[in-house]
């Protein structure tokens, strides 16, 4: 009996990495998209391999250029991972976001329950997450440099549209139902994407909110970011002034016309429930769920809170608000 050397085998056994190319095609409404998240014209390459599959759907990573180039070499690359229904047909599609603490197994878990559903998922790491934090390097999402925090909000936006125009490029999407959802910190980018990508037409946001003033100067986590802010001599009204060109709230009207669902905690410590109807109210007064917990109680209620929002984007809408 003959043996294959080890590292035949491994060849043999990983899928070959595909590479190919997307044009974004800015809609006519892209005129009226708020100059911070617009986007012109582009194209753009990525590269994908399949990581596995089953009955339901194959999940592959897929990798591909942040619309915005910052200092950080590893930033500048969105890593993604696609959940590909494998059911025949056209399928809607939703960009998947993950919460502040990284939990990256729980964002995939939701985009797996799409998935099953018939629901394409792209679960896509925000900026100086994950492959995209530099190495050995203290840089985050959210730091004391409060100025390239929401200009990560801002990237982490643009990465989200990018994101819509790779599934809306796949055969296998219907291009005329994409969605965005996240849980906490994702679910404030989800809301800012989903109010400034006019092909977004659904969103799902969880344990999020609008205010971000108030959150960021009320937030445990951010006691230590509070303090290097104040001690810089600077006030609450001054962070209000830097954050406002990203705060959901401000941008909320435009998701009058989209089919949204808002799911939040009563007693929310994090983003108090207080931000929650402030950005609710701005929207429109979209459905929304409350669940009887704060954030971090609300891991107790996260399966059912995704089953509901699995629900709201795998059953056929009805016309759009008006």
């Amino acid at each position: 009996m003959y043996s294959l050397p080890i590292t035949l085998l491994l060849c043999l056994a990983a899928p070959a990495e595909t590479k190919g190319t997307v044009t974004f095609t800015p809609t006519p409404q892209e005129s009226d998209v708020p100059a911070l998240f617009r986007m012109e014209a582009a194209t753009f390459d990525f590269t994908q391999q399949e990581l596995r599959t089953n009955a339901h759907y194959t999940v592959s990573a897929v990798r591909f250029p942040s619309p915005i180039v910052t200092p950080d070499v590893e930033n500048n690359t969105v890593h993604a991972e696609y959940f590909r229904p494998n059911r025949p047909g056209k399928h809607s599609a939703v960009v998947v976001l993950h919460i502040l603490g990284a939990d990256f197994a729980l964002s995939r878990y939701y985009a797996a329950r799409l998935a099953d559903r018939g629901v394409a998922a792209m679960f896509v790491k925000l900026p100086y997450y994950g492959e995209r934090r530099p190495a050995g390097g203290q840089k985050r999402f959210l730091s004391n440099d409060i100025g390239r925090s929401v200009e990560s909000m801002r990237q982490g936006v643009l990465d989200v549209r990018r994101a819509a125009a790779w599934l809306a490029s796949r055969p296998e999407i219907d291009s005329q139902r994409l969605g965005v959802t996240g849980i906490s910190l994702g679910g404030i980018v989800s809301s800012l994407a989903a109010a400034n990508d006019p092909t977004l037409n659904r969103a799902a946001f969880l344990l999020a909110g609008g205010d971000l003033h108030e959150v960021l100067w009320a937030m445990p986590e951010g006691a230590r970011y509070r303090k290097a802010w104040t001690d810089a001599g600077k006030t609450k009204e001054d962070l209000r002034a830097l954050v406002a060109p990203f705060d959901p709230v401000t941008y909320a009207p435009r998701l009058k016309s989209k089919r949204v669902l808002m799911m939040a905690g009563n007693v929310d410590e994090v983003i108090p429930p207080a931000s929650t109807r402030s950005l609710w109210e701005a929207a429109g007064r979209p459905p929304i769920t409350w669940f009887d917990c704060g954030h971090y109680s609300a891991a107790g209620y996260l399966l059912p809170a995704i089953r509901e929002a699995v629900d709201f984007f795998a059953n056929e809408p009805s016309e759009p608000r008006k």
